[in-house]
């Protein structure tokens, strides 16, 4: 079996930049949240240096995403996409598209960034009585 490959800081960075403008919340209000300094915070967002296990395990509890995706554990060559009960459609949607072997990494993130666009678009689209339409 192959060492994993351990990207936590560049998983977290983007995921808490993701959910921060998400939730359009400070630093400061992530830090109450979690547990995690502000300035740690801003240094993991601005994708400086590794976080430690405490760190990572609080801000995965936080972006209810589970460890052995920060950790790249399912990344081995013949590790099934593992998906868990409290993910996001998005975020098993991602998975996919990150572990697949046909994709580069650059074509796989242009393919997330469209899929959670257009799924925070149509995820509210209502069908209205007489077949028209309500984003």
């Amino acid at each position: 079996m192959s060492e994993p490959n351990y990207k936590a800081g560049e998983i977290l960075s983007r995921e808490l930049k993701r959910k921060r403008e998400a939730l359009n919340i400070s630093f400061r209000k992530i830090e109450k949240l979690t547990g995690v300094s502000a300035s740690t915070l801003s240094r993991i967002a601005a994708g400086k240096g590794k976080p430690d296990a405490d760190v990572t395990l609080a801000l995965c509890a936080w972006l209810e995403i589970p460890l052995d995706r920060v950790m790249n554990l399912e990344e081995r060559l013949d590790a099934p996409v593992v998906y868990y009960p409290n993910e996001s459609t998005p975020a098993i949607v991602e998975a996919h598209l990150r572990s697949d072997k046909n994709l580069t990494p650059e074509v796989a993130e242009y393919l997330i960034v469209l899929f959670r666009t257009a799924y925070e678009q149509f995820s509210n689209f209502e069908v209205k009585k007489g077949g028209k339409t309500n984003a």
